[in-house]
């Protein structure tokens, strides 16, 4: 028969998954001698199997929870609700995982119309004991009844504003009472039913309802958000109840053995005299320092410092600690390792490393959240700021950092304010190839369409600037220049703050600061001091030195290049070149492609764009000289490089109407109209699935053989120099072997007879994206003829699922809600399909050739989960945006490791 219960002193703090991080922790200080009020916890399994059985308590529970209410009765004195001499219990949620403020809580059962004189009796304070029973009334009616918590809130309200007084602690005893009888009016109204008198209907109905609010719509949320699984289920605490709210020599607060903030090793937290838990919560009364109790409790602080201390030596790590202070006595209510800002883990580590608390291993593998890494290089709001503001919108957190500046809303006037020194935030609903200008000119991107892949996502990651993509809550005026949200208008020149970290929007100037690794990895000597920065070097070395996959990046300039091997990067996993065909020049001379009537007009526009071509990957290898450069040949369609098909098309009819803004000559028009012809004659329904990639190789193949000299001749110049240029040529988008084998067929004659011409050797390689289903089910067929494999995760999962990865933001968030997938698979690589392919690609092209090197270049590549998948997969190298290159050589450190699991509280 299963055991549902458990008294304090039977459990520890490794039975979390069954008696939640509360719990467990509980029992740890009862059985460590600390001032723990007495209590027992109901399982998981308990929760669980009242879930399976249609919201009704398993067979034997309440049986349990009477015998061990029975005990705690016994061992306090009294019984739970007694008339003259009530034990009053709390009943709390305790998850396996910390879920802070997502369930429910209900304070002071066993309370009613004849216990709380008893309680008065006992504590010689009226007021003391009606406003108790006020408490649970309010919490039990929202928390169990279901009664709108606004009801008491306004009823509260009411009375102060009868009293004529500002705070809740100055109503008196009478006043509390005619509060309670109006409480007690509203469940009846509300619920049709009075408020239960007998304590053990209170208890019952409390643990159903802790029970209840595991699947409440918050804690769903946040699941979601935290990837915690919903099979775990909650524990349930029921415990005896202190009381800070006792009078003067009474109170409660919240402590930290370390700043959470900054991780400095020094107490920290906040006392509340006479008051409960909920109230230093709730923000109603200014709290005092924790190191200010000592002047009102000297004995209690004492005490809590040596508590404090011996909690954080058993646990090893920082101790958040909930107390009270009951007539002079310290309690401990809970403790749990404590929540901490990403630069605080790193910084208590560090410390507790040189402490000798815990050692280097220990820090990496379990201290230090690769998924947060990247945050400690990015620009940041004024935690003042950020604390009192509100958004107008959240979008997804595109690419971390905060910036703030002036609207603008083309590529065009981002470029020409930036070069007049003003600070702008290029607002689009979704940006092309040809923004790229304006893009990296701004200091924040915000689109209205669009997810994490997005071309405006996969930019503003591969340049480190704050961008949120997908806010749809914006609507976007472009003609007249302005947005709309939240009832407000911001027009062309207004100041605006996003927050790419968590995906926030503010239509006002905030200001910001940098980071304070950022500063000290651009060279602030202040900055090189800080224990952040000796956190940084100590850990990131030994993560370099553990990891067994290589991290690369994606990178399109020199200037990314030198940024990327700054961070950590071991050479190029992607040069996208369809980046560098931007720029005035550059795009006449692709036009001119692609207008082309002749072989030679053609091959005239490739001459143009050759020299161009050879000094980006002259800049790239000299960058990244001695490491491998995977350089992508042209990948997207060619209409992306043309005007816009609907714009052109209205400023054609309106030219020829005689009704456009500018007064077009017959030549001009002739112009245009042939422009439109052409984007007409390129457009296509679905253009992701249509003529790019090795089929654009296949049609145009005088591109790709301008492009393999490019890169062959810029290598040949760094060989010379010197250098030790390692280019890798990739074809993109392969489907079969026979494409593979021809466009190779085509292409290595050009690279050696560029290289016979100079007389030198330079080691070239060819291979392909893996980024279709069919090739990597036939990729044992396609590495007979590579070098290499890349797997292109974005386009694979795109291809896999059939989704958009432009379109999801409509419907992701349902679907990750209902679990219909795992997690957004543009985020984090799915196992079963995505995965699988990715496997079989593995396996069947290293059984091919056994020399064939396999790594990834979407941007799954900078996602620590997905790093780990790669790491069990086998693949040799993971390559993302340079700025999270860092967070990758951490996550294939820890994947090696085995990091741990979270603590829970």
């Amino acid at each position: 028969m299963s055991k549902w219960v458990y008294d304090f002193s039977e459990g520890d703090q490794s039975q979390k998954k069954l008696l939640g991080g509360k719990g467990a922790n509980l029992a740890e200080m009862t059985n460590l001698g600390l001032p723990v009020p007495p209590g027992f916890t109901i399982t998981t399994e308990a929760c669980n199997e009242y879930r399976k059985q249609g919201q009704e308590f398993p067979d034997g529970l309440l049986d349990e929870v009477a015998e061990h209410r029975k005990s705690l009765e016994e061992e306090m004195g009294r019984p739970i609700g007694d008339s003259s001499d009530p034990l009053l219990v709390s009943v709390r949620s305790g998850a396996p995982f910390s879920m802070p403020g997502m369930m429910d809580t209900v304070l002071n059962v066993g309370l009613n119309d004849e216990s709380v004189e008893g309680l008065a009796s006992q504590t010689d304070s009226d007021r003391f004991a009606w406003d108790s029973y006020r408490r649970l009334i309010q919490m039990y009616g929202k928390t169990v009844m279901g009664v709108d918590g606004d009801l008491f809130e306004e009823a509260i309200e009411s009375a102060k504003e009868a009293k004529g007084v500002d705070n809740d602690v100055d109503l008196d005893t009478d006043d509390l009472k005619a509060l309670i009888d109006d409480f007690k009016g509203i469940v009846d109204k509300e619920t049709g039913r009075g408020f239960p008198q007998d304590p053990t209907e209170q208890l019952h109905l409390s643990i159903e309802a802790v029970f209840s609010s595991w699947d409440n719509r918050r804690a769903q949320d946040y699941r979601r958000r935290n990837k915690i699984s919903d099979d775990l289920g909650t524990a349930v605490n029921v415990q005896s109840m202190v009381f800070g709210n006792r009078g003067d020599d009474s109170g409660t607060g919240v402590a930290f053995t370390r700043d959470p903030s900054t991780g400095d090793n020094n107490p920290y937290g906040d006392y509340l005299p006479n008051a409960q838990g909920e109230d230093v919560v709730a923000g109603i009364r200014n709290t005092t320092p924790l190191a200010d109790m000592g002047e009102v409790q000297a004995d209690a602080h004492k005490e809590l410092l040596e508590h404090m201390s011996k909690l954080e030596k058993h646990y090893k790590d920082m101790c958040d600690i909930e107390f009270t202070v009951e007539a002079g006595k310290l309690w401990l209510l809970q403790t749990r390792v404590g929540k901490r800002t990403s630069a605080a883990e790193w910084v208590m580590a560090y410390d507790m490393v040189e402490e000798g608390l815990i050692d280097d291993d220990t820090a990496v593998r379990e201290r230090l959240t690769a998924g947060r890494l990247d945050e400690l290089f990015k620009p940041v709001i004024k935690a003042e700021l950020k604390d009192s503001k509100e958004p107008v919108a959240t979008g997804l957190n595109a690419s971390p950092g905060a910036a703030v500046g002036k609207v603008v809303f083309t590529a065009d006037d981002a470029s020409e304010w930036a070069e007049r020194g003003e600070p702008v935030i290029l607002v689009r609903r979704e940006t092309t190839p040809d923004d790229y200008h304006g893009m990296v000119a701004a200091q924040g991107i915000l689109t209205s369409a669009g997810g994490t892949n997005s071309h405006a996502a996969v930019v503003a990651r591969g340049e480190g600037i704050p961008a949120v993509c997908g806010a749809d809550a914006i609507r976007i005026d472009r003609k007249a220049k302005k947005f709309t949200v939240a009832g407000e208008t911001v027009e062309e020149g207004d100041f605006i703050a996003v927050d790419g970290t968590d995906g926030t929007v503010y239509i006002e100037e905030l200001e910001t600061e940098p980071s304070a690794l950022e500063a000290a990895i651009n060279g602030d000597e202040e900055g090189k001091k800080s224990t952040l920065w000796k956190a940084y070097e100590r850990f990131m070395s030994l993560a370099d030195d553990t990891r067994r996959l290589r991290v690369r990046a994606n990178a399109d300039t020199h200037d990314q290049c030198a940024n990327a091997r700054a961070r950590g990067a071991e050479g190029v996993g992607l040069t996208r070149t369809e980046h560098m065909f931007l720029g005035e020049e550059r795009v006449r001379a692709v036009r001119k492609m692609i207008f082309a009537d002749t072989e030679e007009e053609e091959q005239e526009a490739y001459d143009a764009l050759l020299p161009l071509q050879r000094d980006d990957f002259a800049g790239i290898f000299e960058a990244m000289d001695g490491l491998p450069v995977t350089i992508r040949l042209l990948d997207p369609p060619l209409h992306e490089f043309l005007p816009n098909q609907v714009d052109l098309s209205v400023e054609v009819a309106l030219a020829e109407a005689g009704a456009g803004d500018e007064k077009l000559s017959d030549e001009d028009l002739d112009i245009k109209k042939a422009e439109l012809a052409k984007v007409n004659e390129l457009h296509e329904a679905n253009p992701m699935l249509g003529l790019r990639g090795v089929r654009l190789g296949i049609v145009k193949p005088g591109l790709y053989a301008m492009q393999v000299r490019a890169i062959v001749e810029a290598a040949v110049e760094a060989k010379k120099g010197g250098g030790d240029p390692k280019p890798e040529i990739m074809i993109p988008l392969t489907a079969t072997a026979e494409e593979m084998r021809q466009m190779r067929e085509e292409l290595e004659p050009v690279a050696k007879e560029v290289l016979e011409d100079a007389g030198v050797e330079v080691h070239v390689e060819f291979g392909t994206m893996i980024e279709l289903p069919r090739a990597a089910l036939v990729a044992g067929d396609i590495a007979k003829h590579s070098d290499f494999f890349s797997f292109g995760t974005n386009d694979l999962a795109q291809t896999a699922f059939g989704f958009s990865r432009d379109d999801i933001g409509k419907f992701m968030g349902m679907y990750e809600s209902r679990k219909l997938v795992p997690a957004n698979p543009f985020v984090t690589i799915e196992r079963e399909g995505v995965g699988r392919l990715m496997q079989i690609g593995t396996d069947e092209g290293r059984a091919a050739n056994d020399k064939l090197h396999v790594g990834i270049c979407g941007e799954h590549g900078g996602d620590p989960e997905s790093v780990v998948i790669c790491d069990e997969l086998g693949l040799d190298y993971v390559s993302c945006s340079p700025f999270r290159v860092p967070v990758a050589r951490l996550a294939a450190a820890q994947a090696v490791m085995g990091a741990s699991e979270s603590s829970s509280a």
